[in-house]
């Protein structure tokens, strides 16, 4: 485990003059976050999953690297939206030496930040830095309990609506009437069938459908959109959420190995396989 955090451990610190020996001095006031910050950028090594900008027709775009740091201290310092990150990109001089701005007119604007925010996304950034901490942090070892759970995710974002059902088919006259669906379409009707009649085979469930299926292929069925989540809160009380649900396996010390980001109404149930 050592040998491989040496191989995250100083890709980004010990290149900085500016920062090192004297750390405090050069950023004044250091807090706890802040420290906490620093480490967990040398030990995630950004730089090396951040693709360099296309040497293309129009203006260069910018370093990537240093919007990546600000992406995981927005994280970290749990600030709520770009807007609030750049004000304080701008006011502190700690945190800004840290992401790798000099001055405050260094900071790049917030369209910069939407766009670079938007190919982080589309890259799938985080999931491939968490995948290789895990593959390297976790190589020949023998994980031997996992821990289970799923907190909600709120969004500020509307719920999507789900599509209306399809209307049922005319039982009457000589064929469907005008916008129901024929009768080859038309849901199973309830009860006992008719004599002489097969029983319709039910769908099978999510769950049910997973038995046969491959890790991806549950991923890939699993709802993403957001919607509304309802829980039980630890004094029985039941509390909705706009927003999503994220679903982790975490291993001893507290490390997680897998994370699933599901739609708010997903039963922890239908991802834990």
């Amino acid at each position: 485990m050592a040998e491989e955090q040496k191989r995250y451990c100083g890709s980004w610190i010990n290149p900085q003059p500016s920062l090192f020996p004297g750390l405090k001095e050069e950023l004044d006031p250091l807090t706890a976050k802040l420290e906490r910050l620093i480490i967990i950028l040398d030990t995630l090594g950004m730089e090396a999953y951040v693709r360099s900008p296309s040497g293309g027709p129009g203006r260069p775009a910018g370093d990537r690297g240093p919007v990546a740091r600000a992406f995981v201290g927005k994280a970290l310092l749990d600030i709520p939206t770009t807007s609030a990150l750049l004000e304080r990109l701008r006011v502190d001089r700690s945190l800004r030496l840290i992401c790798g701005w000099e001055r405050s007119n260094d900071v790049p604007s917030e369209p910069t930040f939407s766009r670079a925010f938007a190919e982080f996304a589309q890259q799938q950034l985080p999931e491939k830095v968490h995948e290789q901490l895990v593959r390297h942090g976790f190589r020949d070892h023998i994980i031997g309990h996992i821990a289970r759970d799923a907190t909600e995710i709120e969004a500020r974002e509307k719920p999507d609506r789900r599509p209306p059902e399809d209307p049922p088919a005319s039982t009457s006259g000589p064929g469907p009437k005008p916008g129901n669906p024929p009768a080859e379409q038309a849901k199973p009707k309830r009860g006992r069938p008719r004599k002489g009649e097969l029983p319709q085979p039910k769908p099978l469930t999510r769950i049910e459908r997973q038995r046969l299926q491959s890790a991806d292929q549950m991923i890939a069925e699993l709802p993403t959109d957001c919607d509304v989540g309802t829980k039980r809160n630890s004094k029985g009380y039941k509390e909705s959420w706009n927003g999503y649900k994220l679903h982790l396996d975490t291993a001893d010390g507290m490390v997680p190995i897998s994370a699933i980001l599901t739609s708010a109404s997903t039963h922890d149930s239908q991802v834990a396989i």
